[in-house]
């Protein structure tokens, strides 16, 4: 039986004292072929462009065959750019596809990495050097493709990148490379994962330059790091090239754009940016699954027969699965059906969305009320239609992503300033000049649980001229003595010109709405997109959403004990603060620790989610507990212990 032989050639030349890297290349051949392999490899080295060597090495060792790994080769997609700064400015693009956003750093990063006899192996999020071994970097070795013998005496960078980058994207723990020849006369690079593909763009050096550089970006944990590092430098693998080229056809200038042209077909596929985004997704720990639950909301729940403390919900009062509130929605549903048949401004409007507007604007002490089918709606549809393309909206830099997406839909110009800084906030108004503008904040911002400068924030509006709109999803029913949010919190007589709230979250229920002074209503009833053209409320969860806020007025103990609950959790937590809201985040920043924390919770009787990019910035995963009025001490006392545990795994 012959034997199978990973041969490898290294040339280098000392000056000054210094190892200059002349060129290198390796095969996976068989022990027939070993001798004109070793031949070819030698008499590239002597004839490179860098120049002659004073050092050859030529290896060859024997291979286990039973333990090469076939791997596909990836697709490849060719950028043809206009110069070396757009060539540039695309690898930044295609990283930052994949959450690397390397920005200014990228220049400083392939510095670096000329300096490496191999790769320079970085975090993919705080681009440290993660080697041993500073000045080698880490080396790709033992790969080939799957083929027959042919000469390597000429180097056939598009090949040998290829076969290079299809190992690289398969280690675990990679989730991207950048390659930069260092071969004077070669200006093209390229960016390779999983899930973008071989990407090859030119140019990315002047023609003639000798610099070069690889990056190997790792987004695993770092104990597996050797793990990594063993696979790209000793697991042989073999690639398999697409089929209806074959390895022999891919040779010299017209090979090279052949395959390139095949392998770009096969990327056209109308579904492919999907797979690519998703795998994209995958291979960062931020892919969303459902996670069905076999029972209604309540302190604990059912999943496939296993019972969990819920930990992660927003029926913060606990009405979703009150006695009372789920009655009243069943008597609707017998009296008036399961849908409104329309929208509010055609056939869809009953008395019994009246009725709730009417109780929501006395609840919140304005003049008037508008149903929305979401809180998602309400934002979106109020802000487009109070602003348009020569006005000015100040967003909080962490608002809701509806806000977000209203701000974005009204055309206005959008000025964007610092977390709760009012400070910030005066200083973009000063800037940004309008002669009609909006400031829009959340009340309680749901990923961290802090509250807005309410008094400042009116007061700034109010000085400047502006509209004041809040979002007070998590404050109603969890913020002041009664439940009626961020106002009644900070002792206010008057508040924001513009008030959103949901129905979705301490009253049990579903829908949004907006409450104001009965101008504002009459025109979003006129001019809010997302109120005229949708279908209105069904009846059950409006008469549901009746009948958990009287609850809420007549039994403001349930607020005290969610207040008191809190307080209890964050001090067992001994995280450094008491939470103003319900919500706790613990934070974990790693997004595959996240993931690891939460499913070991979940093993342990604990139902929590962990919160990933884009609902958190990159890096800022954390795990979100949400207080509930009915947790006992004991539930929340073993959840504080148990996330010691999680944490410290």
């Amino acid at each position: 039986m012959s034997h199978l032989y990973n041969l490898r050639m290294r040339a280098d030349r000392t000056e000054h004292g210094r190892s200059i890297h002349i060129s290198g290349a390796e095969r996976i051949c068989q022990e027939k072929i070993l001798p004109d392999l070793a031949h070819d490899l030698c008499r590239r080295a002597l004839l490179h462009s860098r120049g002659k060597p004073d050092h050859l090495h030529i290896t060859a060792n024997v291979l286990d065959a039973q333990n090469i790994l076939h791997l596909p080769a990836l697709p490849v997609t060719s950028y043809e750019e206009k110069d070396v700064e757009s060539g540039l400015a695309r690898v930044q693009a295609l990283l930052a596809s994949l959450g690397i956003d390397v920005g200014c750093q990228l220049s400083s990063l392939l510095a670096q990495a000329r300096e490496k006899r191999g790769a320079l192996l970085v975090d993919a999020h705080s681009f440290t050097c993660l080697e041993k071994d500073p000045e080698r970097g880490v080396r790709a070795s033992c790969m080939d493709f799957q083929g027959t013998y042919r000469s390597v005496s000429k180097k056939e960078h598009f090949l040998e990148a290829l076969i290079l980058a299809s190992k690289v994207a398969h280690a675990p723990g990679i989730c991207a490379e950048l390659c930069v020849s260092d071969d004077p006369d070669y200006v093209t690079g390229y960016v390779a994962s999983q899930s973008l593909g071989y990407c090859r763009i030119s140019p990315l050096k002047p023609l003639g330059s000798p610099y070069g550089g690889r990056l190997f970006f790792y987004n695993g944990e770092k104990s597996d790091l050797e793990d990594c590092v063993r696979f790209l430098e000793t697991q042989p693998v073999l690639i398999d090239l697409p089929e209806e080229k074959g390895a022999q056809d891919v040779l010299g200038k017209k090979a090279e754009t052949s395959l390139t042209l095949t392998t770009e077909a096969q990327t056209t596929s109308k579904w492919a940016p999907l797979a690519q985004k998703l795998a994209s997704l995958r291979e960062q720990h931020l892919l969303r699954h459902l996670d069905p639950l076999t029972s209604g909301p309540g302190a604990y729940v059912e999943k496939n027969d296993e019972r969990y403390l819920l930990m992660s919900s927003n029926d913060y009062l606990g009405l979703a699965n009150d006695e009372r509130v789920k009655q009243r929605a069943a008597e609707a549903l017998m009296c008036y059906g399961t849908g409104s048949g329309g929208s509010r401004l055609t056939s869809g409007s009953l008395c019994l969305h009246t009725a709730l507007e009417e109780e929501l604007a006395r609840f919140k002490h304005k003049e008037a009320c508008l149903l929305f089918a979401t809180g998602y709606q309400a934002n979106v549809g109020t802000i487009q239609a109070l602003c348009g393309k020569d006005d000015v909206i100040f967003s909080d830099a962490l608002n809701h992503a509806s806000i977000i997406d209203g701000c974005r839909l009204s055309g206005a110009r959008i000025v964007v300033y610092a977390h709760n800084d009012m400070a910030d906030l005066e200083r973009k108004i000063r800037e940004n000049p309008a002669a009609h503008g909006l400031v829009v904040s959340d009340a309680v911002f749901s990923m961290d649980g802090d509250i807005l400068d309410f008094p400042a924030f009116l007061e700034i509006c109010r000085r400047h001229n502006l509209l004041s709109m809040v979002d007070e999803a998590h404050a109603t029913g969890v913020l002041g003595a009664t439940g009626r949010g961020i106002e009644e919190h900070f002792g206010l007589e008057d508040g924001a010109d513009v008030t959103i709230g949901t129905l979705s979250k301490a009253l049990g229920s579903e829908g949004g709405f907006v409450v104001g002074s009965a101008q504002l209503v009459d025109y979003l009833r006129n001019s809010a997109r997302s109120f005229i053209f949708s279908t209105s409320l069904s009846p059950a969860p409006v008469a549901a959403a009746l009948e958990a806020l009287h609850i809420l007025a007549c039994e403001s103990t349930r607020v005290t004990r969610l207040r008191d609950n809190t307080r209890y959790f964050c001090e067992t937590l001994a995280c450094g603060k008491v939470s103003p809201s319900a919500i706790v985040p613990v934070m974990v920043y790693d997004e595959r620790k996240a993931l690891r924390c939460a499913a070991w919770l979940r093993e342990h009787g604990i139902f929590v989610q962990a919160i990933r990019y884009p609902s958190v910035p990159r890096g800022q995963a954390r795990l979100r507990f949400a207080i509930r009025s009915d947790h006992t001490r004991e539930d929340l006392q073993r959840t504080c212990a148990l996330i010691a545990c999680a944490l410290g795994r």
